[in-house]
């Protein structure tokens, strides 16, 4: 075992665990990766690391934990990836399966790690795959994939947009059947040869799609041009879950999952912590916590789905480390729908060059200030909307307690 780090989590442990086994840390030893068969590869260390790099221009075999999870699995496997809302349509997929009677297991990039997951009476598997783990995977063989939607993230570890966007299409290496977004072109695979596809969107109905519908002034959701369930019913809410909820519906079908069960869990889901929750609502003014937005694109779908059906405008909290992506996406939306900005953490200046050509921005010291400032600026119908466009590292150990914090700020208003 190898680690860049002097010091990783629970090393202690792991050197009492492996006693017997080479353990390095504090650098990558390339005499070691020379003489290796197979080099398994965390996600967070790129392929392009000096080291990794010339133990593949040798010959060393380099995998991933996703490549020797299909190597092992006995079940189909379903997976999903995209630059957002691939947590929620993997959770919602697997509760549908739960609800359909099947013995389904539910991991990857999300909650547990795919390699623990592995049990033979499990009889499907839905994943979700960051564009990290796909570097490393050729051999997943998926009976279904979706690549929900693309938008800029991770431009600080790839070259450029192209080159994210081919490590997200390596989830259609081998597989059988692929959901397609066709309100999102890059979602569709770049070759389809035996490949059956299915599709879904929220513009428009056609014959085999999962889309919506309206009549006599009630919007359904809809496959051909079948009514399915009312809006209303499904318990998330925003555009973009809509479209999810058509994602999950177009895998669940591939897979062959019941409708009934699959409604049935439309009903239910109300949504993942940090992902569009709603926190409270105050003196007429809606809390939203979005930390999961960590990129520019899950931002814009936020600011877009809440300003739609805002009363008032959208007051943006928003702030990190913003790995190098072109924050002037933010512009269109926030022209449109924000009130404010109210920017924190290390990029904050870049995020406030960004957004001051088209809306009143100001930065704060930190996530706490934002909120009074929010607080104070917010009026009736308004929508504070924390949803970050950045990374959490540096001022936070990840999006949930960012999240957590942002939650206890407002519940102390």
């Amino acid at each position: 075992m190898m680690d860049s780090r002097e010091a990783p989590p629970d090393c202690e442990s792991l050197r009492e665990e492996f006693s017997g086994e080479q353990l390095i840390f504090g650098g990558l030893d390339q005499a070691v990766l020379l003489a290796a068969d197979e080099i398994w590869l965390s996600p967070g260390v790129a392929l392009s690391t000096e080291e990794i790099r010339r133990a593949a221009e040798q010959g060393v075999l380099v995998r991933g934990d996703i490549d020797v999870f299909a190597e092992y699995a006995r079940a189909p496997i379903v997976a999903i990836t995209g630059s957002n809302g691939k947590s929620t349509v993997t959770t919602l997929l697997g509760e549908m399966a739960r609800l359909n009677g099947t013995r389904v297991a539910v991991g990857g990039n999300l909650g547990v790690p795919a390699l623990d997951l592995l049990d033979d009476s499990v009889e499907l598997y839905v994943l979700e795959l960051s564009s990290f783990q796909l570097e490393t995977t050729t051999n997943l063989n998926a009976k279904a994939v979706a690549l929900l939607n693309i938008s800029e993230d991770h431009m600080d570890r790839y070259p450029s947009r192209m080159a994210y966007l081919q490590a997200k299409q390596r989830i259609f290496q081998g597989a059988k059947k692929v959901v397609v977004n066709d309100d999102e072109p890059l979602s569709q695979p770049l070759a389809r040869e035996g490949m059956q596809i299915f599709h879904y969107g929220l513009s428009g109905q056609d014959l085999d799609k999962f889309g919506l519908s309206e009549n006599q002034g009630t919007r359904y959701i809809v496959k051909s041009y079948d009514q399915l369930i009312p809006l209303d019913e499904v318990a998330l809410k925003g555009r973009h879950n809509i479209s999810n909820a058509l994602a999950a519906l177009s895998l669940g079908s591939a897979v062959g999952l019941r409708m009934e069960a699959m409604l049935a869990a439309l009903k239910s889901f109300t949504g993942l912590p940090h992902r569009c929750q709603s926190v409270r609502s105050l003196n007429g003014v809606h809390y939203i916590n979005d930390s999961k937005g960590t990129n520019t694109g899950a931002t814009v779908v936020a600011i877009n789905s809440f300003g739609e059906q805002a009363d008032g405008q959208v007051v943006l909290l928003a702030g990190g480390e913003a790995k190098g992506a072109d924050l002037s996406a933010l512009q269109a939306p926030m022209k449109r729908y924000g009130k404010v900005a109210l920017l924190y953490g290390r990029d904050k200046s870049l995020l406030l060059d960004a957004l001051k050509p088209v809306v009143q921005a100001e930065m704060t010291d930190t996530l706490h200030d934002a909120v009074r400032r929010a607080h104070a600026i917010a009026e009736q119908g308004d929508i504070v909307l924390f949803s970050p466009a950045c990374a959490s590292f540096d001022m936070f150990d990840n999006f949930q307690q960012r999240g957590d914090v942002f939650c206890e700020e407002v519940m102390k208003l």
